[in-house]
């Protein structure tokens, strides 16, 4: 889990209609180049965020989890990419596999799984950390990793 910095807010999402919420509030602030990471166990809500993530930028059509293709790429307001490095050891998979290249920077890119990246992990980036599973209530950590997303952090009041 990412180290913990001054620039973050937590909300609390006691139901999947909040979580939803949150996550077009989100896709609102977003801008070419920006990467955002959806830390979280199994069942945390990672790809029920990225979804009402896409809708926020306007994607229509129906955003999965792309485990086994790793990247799946949406037209929106912004170019979505969408990626889930689940079932990948480390960055040199990640890397090797062309999933973080020069494309991603007209678009805004989510990661579920940044840990696979290790060191490898953009600097500039937004963390978002879900914590709760299952038909808890999610709280979430929204942390600016770079100061110029800290616009992020105005979606939680």
């Amino acid at each position: 889990m990412p180290a913990a910095t001054g620039l973050e807010r937590e909300i609390v999402c006691p139901d999947p209609d909040s979580t939803s919420a949150l996550g077009r509030a989100l896709a609102a602030e977003a801008r070419p180049g920006d990467v955002i990471c959806l830390w979280g166990d199994l069942g945390a809500g990672k790809t029920h965020l990225a979804k009402a993530f896409g809708v926020g930028l306007g994607v229509t059509d129906t955003i999965v989890s792309p485990s086994f293709i790793l990247m799946a790429e949406y037209v929106g307001r912004l170019p979505l990419f969408h990626i889930d490095l689940y079932r990948l050891s480390d960055a040199a998979d990640a890397i090797s596999g062309g999933l973080l290249d020069d494309r991603q920077a007209a678009g805004v890119t989510l990661i579920e799984w940044p840990e696979r990246l290790g060191t490898a992990l953009p600097e500039r980036r937004l963390d978002v950390i879900i914590d709760g599973s299952g038909d808890e209530p999610r709280t979430i950590t929204l942390r600016a990793v770079h100061a110029d997303l800290r616009r992020y952090l105005g979606v939680v009041r």
